[in-house]
This record gives C-alpha cells, structure tokens and sequence, in this order.
C-alpha cells in the first residue's frame, strides 16, 4: 500500500483539528445561503488542502502567544479563481508564520462565486463575507487581545481581489467597522473599478515578474496609482517567479523572504507596537 491514503487522512485530521477552533461569520446562517445543503469539501493537492463547496463562511484563528503577541491582526484570505480556496500556502501557513511573530492570523474561508453551479457573486457574498469577517474581528478585539484599529486585510490572487474591494468598499455609517487597518494584495486579480484616494488604507504589494501580464504589469500600474492618489504603498515585484508562490517552508529563493518584507512593513507602519 502506497502512503498517499495515509497522507489524506492525515490531512483531514488536521482539518478537523483546526476548524474546532472557527469562527462562524453568520451564526444564525450566511445571508443569502438560505436553503444551501451540504458539508464544505476538501481535497488533497500534492499534499495541501483545497476548500470548496462553502456555505457557512468562518474564519480559523492564529493567535500569537500573549508574549510575543502585538495586538495587529491580518485577516488572510486564500485565491483558488473564486471556485475554490487552496488554504495551505495562502492561508493557514501565512497566518502560523505570522502568529508565530507576534501577529494574529486568521484564515477566511469564503463563499464561491464562480465554483460551478454557484448562485454566490464575488461583491454580495464573497466581499460580504469579507466584511463580515473585518465585523467579528473588530467585535471581538477585546477578548482576542487585538486592537480594533490595527486589523488588516491580505489576499492572495483571487483573494486579493476581496482584499483591494475591502479596502476600497467601506463607506457609509460602518464605515470605522469596515474600513481595514491596511491592505497586503499577493498577485492579486486587480478590480477593475478602484477609485483611490489619499486616506484609503496603506498597502503592501508584490508579484513575481513572470506572473500574467495583468498582473505583472498591473500591479505596478496599480501602486503608480495609489501614489498619484496620495496613498502609502509599497511594492515588491521578485525576479524569475510565476504566480501562486504564497508561503511553502521547503521553498528556496528571494520571492521566500516577502512575508518577512511585509513584518518590516508593517513595523515601519506603526502597527507592530504592543498594546
């Protein structure tokens, strides 16, 4: 018998370890999930975790340990085109990594707009629960030892198009709620309509030079933008790499040192500082 059975197993396993901590968006059920069956799937990828088939939208938290935690908090939202989350790399590897450094990690597992047969839409469930996530965070700062003002958002290719609308959607009488601390987009699918301005969130961005060009080419576009608009911003586009690198420990090479960019960034910010 070959190992890869075991290796599923184990890899369910530890699923179901970590979602008995989650945190549920919707309790009393999603808006616009009425009458929606079945468990979430997850399947094996060469050993990392997929998720699609996502009703009950929730996060999965990384706290820091109380000495070394800062306060910060990144709500860490994994691509996969909107048809499924590949949670692993874009995900609960990025939130450990953080927590690990004294910064709060929480994996958003969201609803599918474009999984097939899906009736989700990427601005009116995917960003709502995005949202929702940025609610229950900041309502719950007190007894997660976060501090409100100092709660992020980070998203990687398709979920660094939640994060972009995130930071670009939060007008109107919740605007203190839905208005994130500041943005980190990862090769993201840049939305098409962003209007900028100087007070938006600061942001944290980088690419790999080989990506597609929309996003190569886009996401230096997209920061000259930020800056003609007054924002802060910060960009980092890494030499001879394609897109999806997210965070896997055994990879080599300077693309691997990017977290470690957006630490530094976020210290420099501000928003590091211990309550």
């Amino acid at each position: 018998m070959n190992g890869k059975p075991t290796l599923i197993i184990l890899i369910l396993s530890c699923m179901c370890a970590v979602g008995a901590d989650k945190m549920l968006l919707w309790p009393s059920g999603a808006p616009g999930s009425e009458g929606k069956a079945g468990d979430e799937a997850v399947r094996d990828a060469n050993g990392e975790r997929v998720v699609t088939n996502v009703h009950k939208p929730y996060l999965v938290p990384y706290l820091p340990a109380k000495d070394k935690a800062t306060g910060a908090a990144v709500i860490v939202i994994p691509g996969g085109g909107h048809r499924e989350l590949w949670s692993d790399h874009e995900g609960h590897n990025v939130a450990k990594w953080l927590a690990d450094r004294g910064v709060a990690g929480f994996v958003l597992i969201h609803r599918l707009a474009r999984e097939k047969d899906s009736t989700y839409t990427i601005e009116g469930h995917s960003l709502a629960d995005t949202q929702q996530a940025l609610r229950v965070l900041k309502s719950k700062a007190g007894e997660l030892g976060l501090d409100a003002m100092r709660i992020g958002v980070m998203g990687f290719s398709a979920g660094g198009e939640l994060a972009a609308l995130a930071a670009v959607r939060y007008a109107g009488e919740e605007s203190a709620v839905l208005k994130p601390a500041f943005q980190a987009l990862i090769y993201p699918a840049i939305p098409k309509e962003m209007a900028l301005v100087k007070d938006m969130p600061p942001a944290f961005l980088a690419c790999g030079e080989n990506d597609r060009q929309n996003i190569s080419q886009g996401l230096p576009e997209l920061y000259l933008a930020m800056k003609k608009a007054g924002m802060s911003a910060e960009l980092h586009v890494y030499a001879g790499t394609g897109h999806g690198f997210g965070f896997r420990p055994a990879r080599s090479g300077a693309v691997t040192g990017w977290q470690m960019r957006f630490l530094e960034w976020l210290e420099g910010r501000g928003f590091l500082k211990k309550n």
